[in-house]
């Protein structure tokens, strides 16, 4: 059974960072694409960036590049997200998603992920 469990999540003050792990159990990803978004209230659920785990490459959304990385570790089966200079939009429910279906483009759309974790909270005050 494959599960993604996600963790780092909390309160920040404006202007901090935060790394968010994912670890993936039940499956060895290869060759997968894996993903985080976010929700916040109200809102819909949104690409923060994407990592294909084949080759690295990565894809980020415009409200996060230049001040986010995504990474992965094979020996660990866990996907992080980093992001620094954090601000009040930022906050949302974070999760981490995979796409199992061996594509080698990856896609930024929440039907494209078949399985999810349960989120972690991200809340940032000014």
């Amino acid at each position: 059974q494959v599960q993604l469990v996600e963790s780092g999540g909390g309160s920040v003050q404006a202007g901090g960072s935060l790394r968010l792990s994912c670890v993936v159990s039940g499956y060895t990803y290869n060759n997968n694409c894996m993903g985080w978004f976010r929700q916040a209230p109200g809102k819909e659920r949104e690409v923060v960036a994407t990592i294909y785990t084949g080759d690295d490459s990565t894809y980020y959304a415009d409200s996060v590049k230049g001040r986010s990385a995504i990474s992965q570790d094979n020996a660990k089966n866990t996907v992080y997200l980093q992001i620094h200079s954090l601000n009040p939009e930022d906050t949302a429910m974070y999760y981490c998603a995979a796409d199992l279906t061996f594509t080698p483009k990856c896609g930024r759309a929440p039907y494209e992920y078949n399985y999810w974790g349960r989120g972690t909270q991200v809340t940032v005050s000014s």
